[in-house]
């Protein structure tokens, strides 16, 4: 299968479980209603973006009703589901960690955030994950009817060398649920989908979660889908909206063929250790 039919669910996440839980399953079932293949929902859907509600939020896997509400969604309507990320609880320790549902509702990946949002720019935003968050060390490539895909969460993009491990293990989209915020959002979001992208030469998905002000974190929102040639093909604004995008696959055969940056790389020069 070449053309795949995505929805990326911007929503609006207030501090209610209960409320971001109802929230995620009728945009769930109003992408399903448009005959999408793969719905993809935000980094911290189910949870307020703070170090206190994420303790406060978070679930264990094997007793957790979020990841039960989606599992069944999943396998109701025969669609994959990302569910862009929650705090996930394990010996103690809390992750940020991201599922991929296939349509039996089965658990096919997970992903534990690999980079933490460590950062201080003066005068505009502080912020410390690694205060409650330990980071994850695993790739995740999964294999899917529509070929490999790559995810990772959010400041994960920042790092080429992750997206560059993940195709070079066959990836072919590479998905990141992410909440950037009103600083680093306008500045650096829409470079580095379209860099992540055209880098690898393969389709790049970012999804946010939409700005609410009455939050003390604001989300950029701006939900993206970037394809292999570097360029925007959908992108939300700040407000709670769904995207809905249909992509031929094909089109990374093409751009590798007539620009083939992966087959002239110098790997006698150089390479990505994975370890």
């Amino acid at each position: 299968m070449t053309k795949i039919k995505f929805a990326l669910c911007q929503m609006n996440v207030v501090d209610s479980k209960k409320e971001n839980l109802k929230k995620a399953r009728f945009m769930i079932e109003e992408s399903v209603s448009k005959n999408a293949d793969f719905i993809i929902l935000p980094e911290m859907f189910n949870c307020p973006y703070s170090n206190d509600k994420f303790i406060e939020y978070g679930e264990e896997e094997h007793n957790s009703p979020t990841l039960t509400e989606i599992s069944t969604l999943a396998k109701i309507n025969k669609v994959y589901i990302l569910a862009g990320s929650i705090p996930e609880i394990e010996d103690d320790k809390l992750y940020n960690t991201s599922y991929l549902f296939d349509k039996q509702g089965n658990i096919i990946a997970k992903h534990r955030k690999i980079h933490l949002f460590d950062i201080d720019v003066k005068g505009k935003i502080s912020f410390k994950e690694s205060d409650v968050l330990t980071a994850g060390n695993k790739f995740t490539i999964v294999n899917t009817e529509f070929g490999k895909i790559g995810i990772g969460i959010c400041y994960d993009i920042r790092f080429p060398e992750l997206a560059r491990i993940m195709v070079e293990n066959g990836a072919l989209i590479l998905i990141y649920p992410g909440a950037f915020n009103m600083t680093t959002g306008p500045a650096h979001w829409e470079l580095l989908f379209r860099s992540r992208a055209m880098d690898n030469q393969a389709f790049c998905i970012g999804v946010a979660p939409a700005l609410n002000k009455n939050a003390n974190y604001h989300s950029y929102g701006h939900s993206i889908i970037t394809n292999p040639w570097g360029e925007i093909i959908a992108q939300a604004s700040e407000k709670e909206s769904l995207i809905l995008s249909e992509l031929d696959l094909s089109e990374i055969k093409k751009v590798r063929e007539e620009l083939p940056l992966l087959k002239n790389k110098r790997d006698d020069l150089y390479k990505i250790i994975q370890k």
